[in-house]
């Protein structure tokens, strides 16, 4: 059971309850345990973050970037490592997926945990669990809350591509379009909402931001809830013309590498980069647009519910027991 939200080691709210609702819910979450390593693997939180922290001296974007692999992962058959998976004879990579290919990132920073991790405990923590524990831990070494995170899933056998290219959330989605495929899996709008804060750190391609740009649905205009001056700003790097499409931009202009609440008070004065993220104040008579302006003004009350979502999103479709396995090669399944 999780017990609380911390920020910078002080207790901020005890989160059981809430837990516990969302565990009833999700059938197999019930056997999730933050324990479940304590002796199998007592020390699984601090190889995560050693090896994570080693890998951020490199690449400071790993942080956002692992936790969005999580989150991909959740989507599709629930948290059970399938975006992990390369192809093989059995198995048709998720990584190749429109909202995946050329964009998840991450995986080698995986390969050196889970490596980590076998040579401390053989054959112990899942790629599920890694991932998990994982977006937790980079989540607060950029500034964020911190929680402690339900574990004991397992490894699922296959992966998806169909159900990847249909039920991940996009770029360009309306707010409708994003809060059915959220409600798909069992979350609402406080989770659609807090969830997207991740964008509170991390880059996007140019790719995702052009039509917002130049022709907005088809217009041939800009998007007209764009910040006139972040449109300029985003223009010198997306040009219209001859522009590099994989060129990358802060999600967050104001500040980029850092888990805070800035990402809701840019979309207060519209400078969102996605569609998808300024639906959520923007689109009309958005019910979300009441939990933005509380997450704006209240950082704290945004770490609450950002823990909240992700112990809920981390609770859908779990393998427990005796389900899937432990992976000894996050990208390949046992024996193959």
């Amino acid at each position: 059971m999780v017990r609380g939200v911390h920020y910078g080691g002080a207790c901020a709210v005890l989160l059981a309850a809430a837990v516990a609702l969302g565990l009833g819910a999700r059938g197999g979450a019930a056997q999730l345990d933050d324990k479940f390593y304590d002796r199998s693997c007592p020390g699984v939180h601090k190889i995560v973050r050693r090896v994570l922290r080693e890998a951020h001296k490199a690449d400071v974007r790993i942080y956002a970037s692992l936790t969005r692999l999580h989150f991909h992962d959740c989507f599709v058959q629930g948290c059970d490592g399938s975006i992990l998976l390369d192809n093989s004879t059995s198995i048709v990579s998720e990584k190749y997926a429109k909202p995946n290919n050329n964009s998840v990132r991450g995986f080698t920073v995986v390969d050196d945990v889970k490596a980590a991790l076998e040579k401390a405990c053989p054959g112990v923590v899942s790629c599920a669990d890694l991932l998990t524990i994982a977006a937790e831990v980079s989540v607060e070494l950029s500034g964020g809350p911190r929680w402690r995170v339900p574990l004991g899933r397992r490894d699922g056998t296959t992966a998806n591509l169909t159900a990847a290219n249909s039920l991940l959330p996009s770029p360009r989605n309306n707010l409708t379009m994003l809060q059915r495929k959220f409600a798909a899996v069992g979350l609402g709008d406080t989770d659609l909402v807090a969830l997207s804060g991740a964008h509170t750190f991390g880059r996007a391609q140019c790719q995702f931001v052009t039509d917002r740009l130049y022709n907005f649905s088809k217009t041939g205009m800009p998007d007209p809830t764009l910040d006139g001056g972040y449109r300029a700003l985003l223009a010198g790097s997306c040009p219209r013309r001859h522009g590099n499409r994989s060129a990358l931009n802060d999600l967050d202009p104001t500040t980029p590498d850092a888990f805070d609440k800035n990402y809701f008070t840019n979309l207060q004065g519209n400078r969102g980069f996605l569609q998808s993220d300024q639906e959520l104040l923007a689109a009309p008579g958005a019910t979300t647009a009441a939990i933005v302006g509380q997450f704006a003004s209240d950082e704290k009350a945004f770490f609450r519910s950002f823990a909240a979502a992700m112990i809920n999103m981390g609770n859908i479709k779990p393998l427990t027991g005796g389900q899937g396995e432990v992976r000894r090669n996050c990208r390949r399944v046992n024996g193959s």
